[in-house]
């Protein structure tokens, strides 16, 4: 082996350098193929016809031809230019062994990268980093070396190579060949975080790379403490499985689900600089569609809201009357006086929805009251009289408001009521509870936004109801029809009949220039939209799965039927108070799946000094967590700083933390704190260019920077589900520097 000098180095680059222009020469030829492949889809299916009638076959057959060569050609276009940054990362120099003495070595050099790239004469110029052939990129090691002897690691901005790191692979290597650098995760680590998160593509390492390729089918969990790289080796995962089985697994979808919207703006960059872009990415408050939330409830809502005794309040409600639906019929049909009240109303309504959804059972419920209605009169011919029933327009004005379609959200809002809530929950989850519920809706209904929580709540109640649907329209009177006609010489182009009776009538522009209207009406807000059925998925990804709440877990389940899982974790970080009913609606949602583990501990992410500043914390709550060990040091403690319960001495304090790391570190900064303290620190977050975030403590799950300014520790604890548990989360966030404020 040749120790690398100045030169050396030099002259390893400029041998890198030169592969990787001729790369990036084959990669702009595949993008002209594409555009031509584009060209001549679009000249499918043209015609020269003038007349009109029936496409000929032929024509049908080019429009298809046309439609597939161009879908085809615009994906393989964007996905040629969109792996265009440091598309190279990886060398791998092979020694296969087996030369004789007067021979030339048996050497083999094998690029790796995001997508793989032939020459003219379909000769490999680069080995996409999921093909089996990359596979000893990841998986080589000293001890056993699988015919490597050099792995290096290519560091580019865009096309030009700035830099190379080598690992050594034998203990006795060929005098030609260069080592350079202290090796490739090293310098990983040491890198400066920015707003989004990086892959890990070029560095993973072998155990990582044993849980990225495992097997698909059934539960594949990875666990490990904070910094282990359980995210980024998650994500990957999902990248490989497209890769291995994209029949499967894009036909039938792939869902990454994470803690919040933070996180998902974190990541999103991940799987598609990783050649992959048909995700589906959404965190826990995203995932019914319709409704959206950020907001978290206090820890007390929060808890009875996740909790599995919740499921028989909302089976309750699903059975409730309409509050403001009549609660008595009186007509007239076949000469007869016809009067059903309340209680007749009630067998009526539990005799239907013991077989039936309620959104679906518009006619079912009709066919019910006629059968109320016959058991008052019994007198002529029992099908006559029916059908007079039901064909009754008052009797059909009484049905569409006795028995109207809901929407779940509607449904959910009516516990806002003190009354119902304790009436129907009261005897479940105490009366207490029952007011905290209450009083958490009536919140969601000020503010006019869903909390997390409430989400799986609204899909609950979504699939007890049924799809939302609309009532068949009423039939109109031949008057009406020409008059509808006829709107045009008013100047009207269309009316609308039969306007939705919940529908906002007036709203306010949005102001955004979309031209679209937003309700000013905090309860229209609330309802807008339609929430959708439950997709179903063919792998499903969740990450701090430790703090799904198991009606989270149902949620999940409801669209992981018949999906394998990759699931992501540490039991230390939990911010759901009740593991243990947790686990079991987890267990229920995977089913009798078969199940492996994977566990991470090696912790990449936080300087030994930050970690073991967090063990003392959470040792004390958690004494057999799960502990990694730190691989790097900085020489440089966590700083304490002591502040009056101020919020002006607050704000003071963390900005002079904020000066004090941006002179330190590079990259990014957070400050991370309680709501108390959030109208002090609104302005101090403002400065250094846009490298420092404001974010509460459970949205900084999953997230990391170089450095955080940690405030009021005691507060974090009073105000996180889990308590603790979140401080150690929020204590593990940095890489290289922290600084803790406490207050008091």
């Amino acid at each position: 082996m040749t120790e690398a000098t100045e030169d050396d180095v030099a002259r390893e680059i400029a041998v890198e350098q030169a592969h990787v222009d001729r790369v990036y020469t084959e990669l702009a030829k595949a993008v002209d193929r594409a555009q031509l492949v584009h060209a001549e889809g679009m000249a499918r299916g043209q015609t020269d016809r003038r007349g009109t009638g029936d496409p000929r076959e032929e024509e049908m057959a080019g429009l298809f031809e046309r439609d597939a060569l161009v879908f085809s050609a615009s994906r393989r276009t964007a996905s040629l230019q969109h792996q265009h940054e440091g598309l190279v990362f990886g060398r791998l120099d092979l020694d296969h062994g087996g030369q004789q003495q007067g021979q030339e070595p048996d050497r083999e050099v094998r690029y790796v990268g995001r997508l793989g790239v032939r020459d003219d004469d379909y000769e490999p110029l680069v080995i996409d980093w999921r093909a089996p052939a990359a596979a000893p990129f990841y998986r080589a090691t000293p001890v056993d070396p699988q015919g490597v002897l050099r792995r290096r690691v290519l560091r580019c901005q865009g096309e030009l190579v700035i830099g190379i790191e080598d690992d050594l692979m034998v203990t006795e290597a060929p005098d030609d060949l260069v080592v350079v650098g202290d090796g490739a995760l090293i310098a990983a680590l040491t890198r400066s975080r920015g707003q989004r998160m990086r892959d890990i593509v070029a560095t993973i390492q072998q155990h990582q790379d044993e849980a990225i390729r495992a097997a698909a089918r059934g539960v594949t969990e990875i666990t490990g403490g904070p910094g282990t790289g359980k995210t980024v080796v998650a994500l990957h995962r999902a990248a490989y499985l497209l890769y291995a089985d994209r029949r499967r697994f894009e036909s039938g979808g792939v869902l990454v689900v994470g803690p919040s919207a933070a996180y998902t703006a974190y990541i999103e960059r991940v799987l598609p600089g990783l050649g992959e872009d048909s995700v589906v990415l959404r965190s826990v408050g995203d995932l019914v569609g319709g409704i959206t939330a950020t907001r978290n409830d206090p820890p007390e809502a929060a808890a009875i809201k996740g909790s599995l005794a919740i499921r028989q309040v909302l089976s309750r409600l699903a059975r409730e009357p309409i509050p403001d639906a009549p609660d008595l019929l009186r007509v007239f049909v076949a000469g007869q006086a016809i009067r059903l009240e309340a209680p007749a109303l009630a067998r009526v309504r539990r005799s239907v929805l013991r077989h039936h959804h309620r959104n679906s059972s518009f006619d079912a419920a009709l066919r019910e009251l006629a059968e109320a209605a016959w058991a008052q009169v019994h007198e002529g011919e029992k099908d006559e009289f029916l059908d007079k029933f039901e064909d009754s327009t008052d009797v059909e004005a009484f049905a569409r408001q006795w028995w109207r379609p809901v929407d779940s959200r509607e449904v959910l809002l009516w516990l806002a009521d003190p009354d119902t809530a304790r009436r129907l929950a009261g005897d479940l989850i105490g009366e207490a509870s029952a007011g905290i519920l209450a009083s958490s809706l009536q919140t969601a209904l000020e503010a006019g936004t869903w909390s997390v929580a409430d989400v799986a709540l609204v899909d609950d109640l979504a699939a007890r109801l049924g799809q939302m649907v609309d009532l068949p329209s009423e039939e109109r009177g031949f008057y009406e029809i020409e008059e509808l006609e006829d709107a045009s010489q008013y100047g009207t182009s269309a009316l609308r009949v039969g306007l939705d009776r919940d529908e906002p009538i007036a709203s306010a522009p949005s102001g955004d220039g979309s031209g679209q209207r937003i309700s000013t009406d905090p309860r229209q807000r609330l309802l807008s939209g339609r929430v959708t059925g439950a997709d179903e998925y063919a792998h499903v990804l969740v990450d701090e799965a430790q703090d799904l709440s198991p009606m989270q877990w149902r949620m999940l389940g409801r669209r992981g039927r018949w999906a394998s899982w990759t699931v992501v974790g540490d039991a230390a970080q939990s911010s759901w108070p009740d593991m243990e009913e947790s686990l079991a609606a987890r267990e229920e949602a995977f089913g009798s799946s078969v199940r492996r583990s994977f566990h991470m501990t090696t912790n990449y992410r936080n300087a030994r000094e930050i970690f073991e500043y967090a063990e003392v914390l959470i040792r004390q709550y958690v004494p057999d967590a799960d502990i990694p060990d730190a691989v790097r040091d900085t020489g440089v403690e966590p700083v304490e700083v002591a502040v009056p319960a101020d919020g002006a001495a607050v704000a003071a304090a963390t900005g002079e933390a904020l000066e004090r790391l941006a002179d330190e570190v590079a990259g990014s900064i957070a400050v991370i704190a309680p709501q108390r303290w959030w109208s002090d620190l609104g302005e101090v977050t403002g400065r250094h260019d846009g490298r420092v975030v404001l974010i509460d403590p459970l949205s900084s799950k999953g997230l990391e920077w170089d450095a955080t300014v940690v405030v009021d520790p005691e507060a974090i604890i009073a105000e996180s589900p889990g308590g603790p548990r979140v401080l150690y989360v929020v204590l593990t966030r940095a890489a290289h520097r922290m600084t803790v404020l406490q207050v008091g």
